[in-house]
């Protein structure tokens, strides 16, 4: 069992030496593999999780049966208990907060009514410019409509009063 224990710690320490030399490459080259393990519903199967407990289940069995007393089916359970509650940590504890972290690029127009924006292309008493504001995590610049019935000039800070069609229809901002 020794001989297990053995090849799943230098597995994974091998692993996490090659990914740390030649990550990007080897992300490209696994990440299909592993993108189609980690569904949106299987995110315990990302890489760390796996690669981090069949690491710690070597380091911890190679442990158990150098330092301790127990049967070798006994070292194994523990072993592998050991292995599960690092995993479980490590996807609690880096896993899922880096996926809520991530930012959305997405938003909806009606989202957009009430904001500040800037106008970019002066928009007419009648026809239409552009504006650039703050949607989700970046900027968004989109065609904008006049209602004041003065012309906006470049610079000008206005808000989104109504959108209609995809059309920001917009108003100096006092």
């Amino acid at each position: 069992m020794l001989e297990v224990y053995w090849i799943c710690f230098s597995g994974g320490v091998l692993f996490a030496l090659v990914t740390l030399i030649v990550g990007d490459i080897l992300g490209d080259f696994l990440g299909g593999f592993f993108h189609s393990l980690s569904m949106d519903h299987l995110d315990v199967l990302q890489p760390m999780v796996l690669v981090g407990g069949i690491t710690v289940f070597g380091g911890s069995g190679i442990m158990l049966n150098q330092y301790t007393h127990l049967e070798p089916v006994s070292a194994a359970i523990v072993s592998l208990v050991i292995s599960s509650l690092v995993s479980i940590g490590v996807y609690f504890s880096y896993i899922k907060p880096m996926k809520n972290s991530e930012n959305s690029t997405g938003f909806s127009m009606k989202d957009l009514v009430g904001k500040i924006a800037e106008v970019t292309v002066p928009i007419p008493v009648e026809g239409y410019g552009e504006v650039v504001l703050k949607a989700g995590a970046g900027n968004t610049n989109q065609i904008a409509g006049n209602l004041d019935s003065v012309e906006i000039p470049s610079g000008t800070r206005v808000v989104v009063g109504k959108e209609i069609d995809g059309i920001l229809y917009v108003f100096r901002y006092e």
